[in-house]
């Protein structure tokens, strides 16, 4: 699991900085690469800087809700995973964060054992969805290269 986990680039945003020790410890003893911001404004220049296969968003930061950040984050990383982590569980702020481009959601406390489930759950689905997209264009070269030899050659 963990030669897995080594390539693997997490975002790990929160205003609460013994959170994002907390998460970043248990995330690099797991193998992964992780990065912190303590706000959205960090948050948004990391990911415009860095390629992140999955951030943890908090939804409560200083300077912008977690829900909208999650659409900034869509915008800079479309393919980066989402994960909300809230300490104030609601209905309605779970149905936003899925609404804004969530792709989980979790509530604090978190232990260690769904912080790595949730991540790796992610993580699996990531990949999955890269495996599909190569095979996908393995296919269309195939396909073309296949038309092309098919083609007559045109006259000038």
């Amino acid at each position: 699991m963990k030669r897995l986990a080594e390539r693997y680039r997490i975002l790990v945003i929160d205003d609460d900085e013994g959170i994002r020790e907390v998460f970043s410890t248990i995330l690099r003893e797991s193998g992964y690469e992780v990065d912190t911001a303590q706000n959205a404004t960090e948050a948004i220049e990391k990911s415009r800087l860095n390629l992140y296969d999955l951030a943890l968003v908090d939804i409560r930061l200083p300077d912008m809700e977690g829900t909208k950040l999650l659409e900034q984050l869509v915008d800079t990383t479309p393919k980066m995973k989402k994960i909300i982590v809230t300490g104030y569980p609601s209905l309605d702020n779970s149905v936003e964060s899925l609404n804004k481009g969530a792709d989980g959601y979790i509530m604090k406390p978190v232990d260690t054992a769904t912080l790595l489930s949730m991540v790796e759950k992610h993580l699996n689905e990531r990949r999955q969805e890269e495996h599909y997209a190569e095979e996908k264009v393995g296919e269309f070269i195939k396909t073309r290269l296949k038309q092309v030899k098919q083609e007559p050659p045109k006259n000038p």
